[in-house]
């Protein structure tokens, strides 16, 4: 990633208004800045969210509360928690995520 021509500022999340994504299951909230070509998220996810597709997207995700499952596609999974984080590159490996408790994450991607 490689920020150009975006000058320091502030964002404040809850000014930010958000979008409803349904997931195959449950639904997931993006509130979603864009700084150039990177885009910033705050995510919430209800509890029973399940992604209703693969992303094959590069994403920097951290977990801020709750807890978030990643299934790869090769079906391995692993489990975050408030504070853990990941990181997969574009095109690297097809991940879609689950919640069964609900979980809040920043997501640069």
């Amino acid at each position: 990633m490689y920020l150009t021509a975006v000058p320091f500022g502030t964002t404040d999340w809850s000014t930010v208004e958000p979008l409803e994504y349904v997931g195959q299951t449950g639904t997931a909230y993006w509130r979603t800045c864009q700084f150039g070509s990177t885009r910033v998220r705050m995510v919430e996810y209800s509890p029973g969210y399940l992604a209703d597709h693969w992303c094959w997207r590069g994403h920097i995700l951290l977990c801020l509360e709750g807890e978030l499952h990643t299934e790869l596609e090769d079906g391995r999974q692993f489990t975050l928690t408030a504070g853990m984080s990941y990181q997969v590159g574009s095109n690297a490996e097809g991940h879609r995520s689950f919640s069964t408790t609900g979980a809040k994450l920043f997501v640069v991607d």
